[in-house]
């Protein structure tokens, strides 16, 4: 086991092949391959009927487009030298794939809410991924290229500072670091944290019971089932039930003992399969309603396909051949606190799936709305919490040797951010020539 000095020395050598200013350049490959082929290739394996409407969702903007196009940069990532210097990526790390959520505990937490393309990889990878995202979102809310560089720049120059924070501590302080949600409010501007306490409170609220309310009624008897609303929910047919049922016991058995208990104390009543998200829509997702003690006791799971990452071509192969456990594990190691009831298992045409709660207190920022002062803050709270991510499972004292004192890194990742977002732009262009041109169809994206 290296010594602090050896770890520290191990990250400053890495500046002599992948120098902090070279973080800036953004020259596409002349191997880069056309986005949309990146992204007709992911539809492939997804539900046919639901790729038209991805599509949609993703033509909506251009922070819709960066959301959806995770592999589209990962491939342009792939393309770039890097450190070397691994931790577990989020491999998604844009600014709504953040939020709060509850802890085991109950406290409401910030951190990282998305695992589905975790993999370890260099750290600087999650880092412009962010940057880039604050950016393109800066950009669309109206702010002139000045104003979203500076917001990159805040989003970059909290992960350094966090970095080098957290390199000084004990390994036990950084393993139990995490950020509560209300340790945030002073930091909120003034005139911004009526709306924040507000986000937070409605975050408490969205548990299963609130769901209950929105995505099931009362049939005759009085017994409970999930509404249809065709293509976003569609409750399962009887076979599809049937499967799901089987698979119930290879999920429970990723489960701790403590909370198979727990588990076997809810009932089964009804499934449907759901859409998620944006660059997720065509994966297969359902939720599944489970009822407690009585019809006022539910639990709502929700049961999504675990597809490889989109950062696995650029990487070595995951540790987990099962990509849902790849996606549990990812995020148990980085999250300060994970749900009670993540787990894995394989499905039909052994298809890989993790589950979770549908909704525990979670909740995510308004980004498209934020005024610029209130997106930088945001940024800012973003890149500290990805650092506090990256310093459990990566070297953070070989990374934080790395980023140094100065802020080399933080104004070219910077540059790469406002020069990627010129990217981006195109790219979006390029699917809206696309589907008018019938290339690809979307449908309004609900």
């Amino acid at each position: 086991m290296m010594t602090s000095s050896e770890r520290a020395a191990r990250g400053r050598a890495a500046r002599k092949s992948v120098p902090r200013s070279s973080h800036g350049r953004w020259i596409p490959s002349s191997q880069r391959p056309d986005p949309i082929d990146v992204l007709e290739r992911q539809s492939l394996d997804r539900l046919p009927d639901l790729v038209p409407l991805r599509y949609g969702r993703m033509v909506a903007s251009p922070f819709a487009f960066l959301r959806g196009a995770a592999a589209v940069m990962a491939a342009d990532l792939g393309a770039q030298r890097h450190t070397g210097l691994t931790v577990q990526l989020c491999g998604d790390a844009h600014l709504l794939n953040f939020g709060v959520f509850a802890s085991p505990e109950r406290t409401l937490l910030f951190d990282v809410n998305d695992f589905d393309e975790t993999l370890p990889g260099p750290f600087e990878w999650d880092v412009k991924r962010l940057a880039a995202s604050v950016t393109v979102a800066a950009l669309q809310n109206g702010s002139t290229k000045p104003k979203a560089h500076r917001a990159a720049l805040v989003a970059t120059e909290s992960y350094r500072t966090t970095v080098r924070h957290l390199a000084e501590l004990g390994e036990l302080d950084v393993w139990y670091e995490r950020i509560a949600a209300d340790d945030l409010v002073p930091l909120v501007r003034r005139e911004e944290r009526a709306r924040f306490v507000n986000r937070l409170a409605r975050a408490r609220r969205r548990t299963s019971l609130h769901a209950l309310g929105k995505l099931t009624e009362a049939d005759a008897t009085g017994a409970r089932h999930i509404v249809d609303d065709p293509p976003l929910l569609e409750r399962t047919t009887d076979v599809d039930r049937v499967s799901l049922g089987k698979i119930f016991s290879d999920y429970r058995s990723s489960l701790t003992e403590e909370r198979r208990v727990l588990l076997d104390r809810y009932r089964f009543r009804d499934a449907a399969r759901k859409v998620v998200g944006v660059g997720s829509v065509g994966t297969r997702c359902f939720v599944l309603l489970l009822e407690g003690r009585d019809d006022g006791d539910p639990l709502i799971l929700q049961i999504k396909e675990a597809v490889p990452s989109v950062l696995e071509p650029y990487l070595a192969p995951s540790a987990y051949p099962h990509q849902g456990r790849r996606v549990v594990c990812g995020q148990r190691l980085t999250q300060a606190a994970s749900d009670i009831f993540l787990g894995w298992m394989t499905g039909p045409e052994q298809r890989h799936f993790y589950w979770r709660q549908l909704r525990d207190m979670k909740g995510s920022a308004e980004v498209e709305s934020m005024s610029p002062a209130m997106l930088r803050d945001y940024a800012r709270l973003c890149g500290r919490a990805l650092a506090r991510a990256h310093a459990r499972s990566g070297d953070r004292i070989a990374i934080a040797a790395y980023l140094g004192g100065s802020d080399v890194f933080d104004r070219s990742v910077a540059d790469f951010a406002l020069a990627y977002a010129g990217q981006n732009a195109d790219d979006y262009a390029a699917l809206g020539a696309a589907i008018a041109a019938g290339m690809v169809t979307a449908a309004p994206g609900a």
